[in-house]
């Protein structure tokens, strides 16, 4: 791979981690924080908040176990399909990694 196409790629993984996380904190800090009457979370939100993250996370570490299993399986039927054509083609970008993990924190637990 040359060089600017593995900058490319490394690119659009920073991106894709950074919308999941960004995602993430927005859904906990809007299931979690009550009251922005003080500067600092209350031990109730911060323990809530604490939850909701590492149900997120465990739901994100699912669902890209899974896409990385199924990936091998994708190439090969898309290697029978594309048959003489020549090589596979490469698999376009992933969508966000747990884009649909995170709709509402508690999904999947």
């Amino acid at each position: 791979m040359d060089p600017a196409a593995e900058h490319r790629q490394q690119l659009r993984s920073l991106r894709d981690f950074l919308l999941v996380y960004n995602r993430m904190t927005e859904l906990c800090f809007r299931h979690c924080v009550c009251s922005l009457n003080y500067r600092l979370l209350t031990g109730r939100e911060e323990s809530c908040l604490d939850s909701c993250a590492a149900r997120l996370v465990r739901a994100n570490h699912r669902l890209m176990s899974a896409y990385v299993g199924l990936v091998p399986a994708l190439l090969q039927r898309r290697a029978a399909e594309h048959g003489a054509a020549g090589p596979p083609a490469a698999p376009g970008p992933a969508p966000g990694p747990a884009a649909p993990s995170l709709d509402a924190p508690g999904a999947g637990t």
